[in-house]
């Protein structure tokens, strides 16, 4: 005679240890699970990296040539076409540290709309908290910037600017913008799985917020204020992308000083970091029994 199921299947599950598969865990635990595979983030973050441009022949070169090349474009464009450099001392090493602070965060965005779809068949085959994949391609961006700094330096001593106190500043900076990224990253991670074509949106999107986040032209000196709507200001000075761009342009350029900095910058940084790192953690957080299932 055939055994007749529990009434009670929750409770039969507890006794012997059962549990929904790929159920979402506690954000507590999910922290955890997620600092005990920090290796395998790193090295898949490494290993994207380097098969970047592995097909190319001058290989890890355009690490450093691609954010070199869009820099030369703008200061053509920007610099020489439509002089936006009149008024800007050290106009080259300005520029570029704008262009590779703000492809930091536009490349950790891309990346992070990516993530999911693009590995879908890891996510399907393997159990890992899905928060990782977000984080390993907001890593990897992170080491592109650190080629692309190694780069600012040497435009930085051709241009007479030579290591000095204020670079320290530049290690804080970069750490409030890869939690920023890093909440960014995941956020469109959990969009874009339930809507693809948001991806093919984004280009314009960070095309509309690189042009209203002064890394061409400066804010200050191209803006009217005092016939701009308060609000309007306010916003610009906000400006997630312009205030971290503007803490690295302080912390590497001499000519660029306390007085070109919007007022509290440094609390709107760590603000805009917390806001983006943890509450972009916990919205992928709540979709994570989703991904992989649609």
């Amino acid at each position: 005679m055939d055994a007749q199921p529990p009434q009670d299947l929750t409770a039969y599950a507890i006794a012997h240890g059962l549990a929904v598969s790929g159920a979402r865990p506690s954000l507590v635990s999910y922290v955890k699970q997620i600092w005990g595979r920090r290796h395998f983030i790193t090295t898949f973050a490494t290993a994207k990296l380097t098969a970047q441009y592995s097909q190319a022949k001058m290989g890890q070169v355009w690490q450093v040539m691609t954010p070199l090349l869009n820099a030369a474009v703008y200061y053509f464009i920007f610099g020489i076409l439509m002089n936006t450099k009149r008024g800007i001392p050290d106009f080259l090493p300005w520029l570029v540290c704008g262009v590779f602070i703000w492809s930091f965060t536009s490349q950790s965005i891309m990346a992070g709309t990516r993530s999911l779809t693009s590995n879908m068949g890891l996510v399907r085959a393997l159990h890992f908290p899905r928060a990782s994949l977000p984080i390993a391609y907001a890593i990897q961006q992170l080491q592109q910037l650190l080629f692309s700094m190694g780069a600012l330096v040497v435009i930085l001593a051709f241009c007479g600017e030579y290591p000095k106190k204020s670079w320290l500043l530049a290690v804080p900076a970069l750490l409030l913008q890869s939690v920023f990224n890093t909440g960014l990253s995941m956020i469109m991670a959990r969009i874009t799985s339930r809507a693809p074509d948001i991806a093919q949106l984004m280009p314009f999107i960070l095309r509309t917020w690189m042009y209203t986040s002064g890394v061409m032209w400066s804010i200050d000196k191209v803006l009217n204020k005092d016939h701009l709507p308060h609000l309007v200001v306010l916003g610009l000075q906000c400006n997630p992308a312009a205030v971290y761009i503007d803490l690295m342009r302080f912390a590497l350029v001499d000519s660029f000083t306390a007085s070109d900095l919007p007022p509290h910058v440094w609390i709107v940084a760590v603000v805009w970091a917390l806001v983006a790192g943890v509450g972009g953690f916990i919205y992928f957080w709540k979709a994570e029994e989703s991904y992989g299932r649609g």
